[in-house]
């Protein structure tokens, strides 16, 4: 089981040029990526993309991709585009002559314009940084999801927690069930002689057949043995290695419907007070499997 928080880091240092990963991530029922990088390499977006969605099945997930000079690094930081400044001298200079204006064409202009002056990694092809960007990216995952899994297994201890309180209140209502039930129909019973209607007055078949209605609209085994049910694939899921966060927010679904039934159909005071138990500590496992990837 992971977390779906964490952070990772990782460089590598190529050909003069060092590449940075940071990644980050957060809680999100759904998957999804955001990935900032410099212009010059943006064509490499979807490779990163892949290899994140390759390790991370659920939460936001932010890569910041950064690429500079390495450090002692003595290759030129910028190149010049002779042939490009040529031909914007040429035509600024056609042009101010046209113009009519004088002063020419300064040094400044040309170097400002688009192209002149491009950085090393610029004249670049983007896949040359691949290899050290793949590196980086390799060590910033292995961070990130060391950093998930050791969140996983906090929430995991908390989770087995929760539902070993859920199994020991299930075993005390299990038990109370059979006492509920005989207990209303003495119940019905004493209700029905104040009104005046005594058990003999009733006619036996009917009685049966009243008294076993009544039982069935009390009955919950069935509920008792989903929530068993239940009980179980969390434990599967808590063996399981693949991404179980979206399973266990399901299960949190049905398990509230099945305590929601029980504490409907079970008149009884002292199964009421283990309903409570289980809201709560449902309640609180829902909140926790909302961290779970």
């Amino acid at each position: 089981m992971k977390s779906m928080t964490g952070y990772g880091r990782g460089e590598n240092a190529r050909d003069g040029f060092k590449v940075t990963v940071e990644l980050s991530s957060i809680n999100r029922k759904q998957s999804e990526i955001s990935v900032f990088m410099p212009r010059e390499i943006e064509a490499l977006e979807l490779r990163v993309r892949n290899e994140i969605n390759r390790s991370v099945a659920r939460g936001r997930v932010t890569a910041r991709v950064s690429l500079h000079a390495a450090e002692n690094d003595t290759a030129p930081v910028v190149r010049l585009n002779t042939a490009l400044a040529r031909a914007y001298a040429s035509e600024l200079n056609r042009l101010a002559g046209e113009l009519g204006l004088s002063g020419g064409v300064s040094m400044d202009l040309i170097v400002r314009s688009p192209g002149v002056l491009i950085a090393d990694q610029e004249a670049m092809d983007p896949e040359a940084f691949w290899p050290a960007m793949d590196k980086a990216l390799s060590q910033a995952l292995a961070a990130l999801i060391g950093m998930r899994e050791r969140e996983g297994e906090h929430l995991m201890k908390d989770l087995t927690v929760r539902i070993a309180t859920m199994c020991k209140a299930v075993a005390r209502v299990t038990k109370r069930a059979p006492l509920a039930v005989k207990n209303c129909q003495k119940q019905l019973a004493i209700r029905l002689k104040k009104a005046g209607v005594e058990h003999t007055d009733i006619p036996e078949q009917r009685w049966i057949q009243e008294t076993l209605l009544f039982a069935d609209k009390m009955d919950i085994s069935e509920e008792l043995t989903r929530l068993q049910s239940h009980f179980q694939q969390f434990e599967d899921c808590r063996k399981s290695t693949a991404p179980v966060g979206r399973t266990l927010d399901f299960l949190a679904q049905e398990m509230n419907r099945e305590i929601n039934t029980i504490g409907s159909k079970a008149n009884d005071s002292v199964i009421s007070r283990e309903v409570v138990i289980l809201k709560t500590e449902l309640e609180k496992f829902r909140e926790q499997v909302q961290n779970v990837e």
